[in-house]
């Protein structure tokens, strides 16, 4: 497939469609305008901003909701997006954050993937990705996920690079009365929540509380950073604690508060993860004594009328976030003991690093119809991004070479003598969208939005995409995007760190995608979804070594990577009792330096699902995900990443009109060895990251 040309391939689809019966879309047109008064799995609101037509909208798009995240059994945001096609939740060393990998789109950090909650960006300023300490996000509260694969900047600006993840929380419609739920599990897990939708006179009242905790799963690491190290400088005992166990523990708060009033709606939310542990070190050494901790306080304000006059709809977001991160207990960056080039670090290598930041945006958009045939949209915006607290402990400080040296005493850096200075970011936006049906069964959209950063310049991105209903069961699409990601405050001004120094020079990187989609109603009881992508990234942000002299390295754009793949997704209703729902992806990502593959990011990825309704009234849900074909990074001679398979199995009570519902999940039933790949080149941790092995949870919510 190296020579595979998919997008030919895609126009060749749609020429060949051409030869079947058109002008058939009615009947479908008339259900699904019903489907858009239900808001059910069929519809979406993420791809244009208004609620439309999964089918007809101008994206690759995906929608899960809450009976499919019961179904599977999920307790974490994680575990829903592993089963999304196109997209795989690797992790990262440093506390085993999670990476939202999306067709072959791979990064340390992963500021590639837009997260929004109810069309809020979740993204923290340092590494312009969902915070150093995400920790995990329970699915107890979602209505429903929606996901674009591929770019979404023309609507979303920064970040909507490989694609977006929009999490809606539920509302009082979504979970009327009060429910009390509670779930217990392998590796410690305890989780306890309340939720309640109501009406309080004219007022709606959507609320949610969850406490939850888990000592984490604690499988080996062979080798680590210091396992080198006491290898290059001995001290006649090692100092590596690998073997040893990685370290996933943590203490978790939720809440959300809606509020709806007519035309408005107020949200709340807050979001505590404490005692996070260290995962495979934040340094890749083990360490089992460093804790995090973040807080996250968000509020939201929107009035939204689709028809406020004739032919016009209009609508504003007004939205605030206060995000800070902080380590209460030390991390030890390399064991006590430990010995470099530059000493021993009798005490270990000790930092604490905090954040505080906050952030304010306000939107707004007026959309028009008074042209035959056209759904006209402009929108603009203001966001004032503040990181306003930067300081670090450490006992150590940085010689000429760029290297830490052991310094007495563990001593506070605040402000610009920490890692990384205080900044204050503005961004202004405008963007225009028009959705043109120029003739029976097309439609042709048109997008447009010019960001302007105060620190990082500006861009403007267009996406344009042709859809058409070529018969009665099938509509095809064409589409074009281009995206960006912004630099973060880390790779702007990172400073007193000579081994990697940030850049204000440093533009955003930019991407543009070209994607054929085909949507087929085979069968009454069958969905088949197919679509092709290729694209192409450049000014790709990176860390590259100074020349001679100077020491470290320095944060610079350069690089340029392609990709090209395709996502199949068939659904198919066996009968009344059973419903599988299969996906598969294939992906190549090339670095077009070194014209190897970019790494890490499977070529293949299987994921089958069944759900089986017993006479019993329980719901028997199976489900396989098969992982294959990673390659290492250039640089990196180790073999490639190993495959796996996964199967894991759900039996659910089904809620009708009983008080009790009942669930228990085991994963990973025939415990399947899975890793992540470590960094290249391997020297750190050269065995990879293994994940959880089998587990057990058993979840029960009562409904007063």
């Amino acid at each position: 497939m190296k020579h595979f040309d998919y997008r030919r391939v895609g126009l060749a689809c749609m020429l060949l469609l051409s030869q079947m019966p058109a002008g058939m879309a009615q009947g479908v047109q008339e259900e699904e305008d019903i489907a858009l008064s239900f808001g059910d799995k069929s519809t979406i609101s993420l791809v244009t901003g208004r609620q439309q037509s999964l089918r007809r909208a101008p994206a690759v798009a995906s929608v899960i909701t809450a009976a499919d995240i019961a179904a599977m059994g999920a307790t974490d945001l994680d575990e829903v997006l592993e089963t999304v096609p196109g997209i795989h939740v690797s992790h990262s060393a440093n506390n085993y954050s999670p990476l939202f990998v999306i067709r072959g789109i791979y990064s340390q950090l992963n500021p590639q993937t837009l997260v929004l909650q109810n069309g809020v960006p979740m993204t923290a300023l340092q590494q312009g990705n969902r915070g150093s300490f995400w920790g995990n996000y329970p699915v107890d509260n979602i209505a429903r996920i929606e996901v674009i694969r591929g770019p979404g900047s023309a609507l979303y600006g920064a970040d909507a690079y490989a694609g977006v993840i929009n999490i809606h929380t539920k509302s009082a419609a979504d979970a009327p009365g009060t429910q009390i739920g509670a779930r217990v599990g392998s590796f410690g897990t305890k989780d306890a929540w309340v939720q309640h939708g109501g009406q309080l006179g004219a007022l709606e009242v959507a609320g949610y509380l969850r406490l939850g905790s888990t000592d984490g799963f604690q499988e080996s690491i062979k080798a680590d950073a210091q396992t080198r190290n006491d290898r290059l400088f001995p001290t006649g005992s090692n100092k590596s604690r690998a073997p040893g166990a990685v370290n996933t523990g943590k203490d978790s708060a939720d809440a959300n508060l809606e509020l709806v009033y007519r035309k408005w709606r107020l949200r709340g939310g807050y979001k505590l993860r404490d005692n996070l542990e260290t995962g495979a070190g934040i340094a890749s050494a083990l360490d089992p004594v460093g804790k995090s901790k973040s807080q996250r306080f968000t509020s939201d304000l929107t009035w939204d009328d689709p028809q406020f006059a004739k032919d016009w709809g209009a609508g504003f977001t007004a939205s605030h976030m206060e995000y800070a991160q902080s380590v209460p207990v030390p991390y030890q960056l390399l064991p006590p003991g430990a010995r470099t080039a530059t000493g021993v670090f009798v005490d270990g290598m000790l930092a604490a690093p905090a954040t505080s930041e906050r952030q304010s945006r306000l939107s707004a958009f007026v959309s028009y119809t008074g042209f035959p045939n056209h759904s006209l949209r402009f929108g603009m915006g203001r966001d004032v991004l503040d990181m306003y607290k930067v300081e670090e402990y450490r006992n150590f400080r940085y010689n000429a070479a760029g290297a830490p040296v052991p310094a007495g005493g563990f001593v506070l850096y605040p402000g610009d003598s920490a890692f990384l200075s205080p900044h204050l970011r503005q961004v202004n936006h405008v963007y225009g969208q028009d959705e043109w049906s120029f003739a029976k069964d097309w439609a042709l959209s048109f997008g447009l939005r010019r960001d302007v950063f105060s620190d990082a310049g500006g861009t403007t991105n267009p996406r344009m995409a042709l859809v058409w209903d070529a018969a009665y069961d099938v509509t095809a699409k064409l589409l074009y995007g281009a995206a960006f990601r912004a630099p973060s405050f880390a790779e702007l001004y990172s400073i007193n760190n000579p081994v990697n120094r940030g850049s204000p020079r440093v533009q955003p990187e930019t991407i543009k995608t070209m994607e054929a989609a085909f949507s087929w109603q085979a069968h009454k009881d069958t969905q088949v979804n197919l679509n092709f992508f290729n694209y192409n990234m450049q000014d790709i942000i990176r860390a590259v070594a100074n020349p001679a002299p100077t020491p470290g390295s320095t944060v610079t754009n350069t690089g340029e990577q392609e990709g090209k793949g395709f996502e199949l997704e068939v659904v198919w209703d066996v009968n009344r009792s059973m419903r599988l729902t299969s996906n598969y992806a294939y992906q190549v990502s090339v670095d077009k330096a070194t014209q190897l593959d970019a790494g890490y990011a499977p070529h293949k990825h299987l994921y089958v699902r069944g759900d089986w309704q017993l006479g019993s009234g329980m719901l028997l849900s199976p489900q396989i995900n098969w992982v294959a074909d990673r390659k290492r990074a250039a640089g990196d001679a180790r073999p490639s990443i190993a495959d796996y398979t996964t199967v894991d199995l759900t039996l659910h009570s089904n809620p009708g009109k009983k008080r009790w519902e009942i669930s228990g999940t085991v994963r990973n039933l025939f415990n399947a060895t899975v890793l992540e790949p470590s960094l290249a080149p391997g020297l750190a941790i050269p065995d990879d990251l293994p994940m959880a092995p089998r587990a057990l949870f058993v979840q029960a919510t009562y409904r007063l």
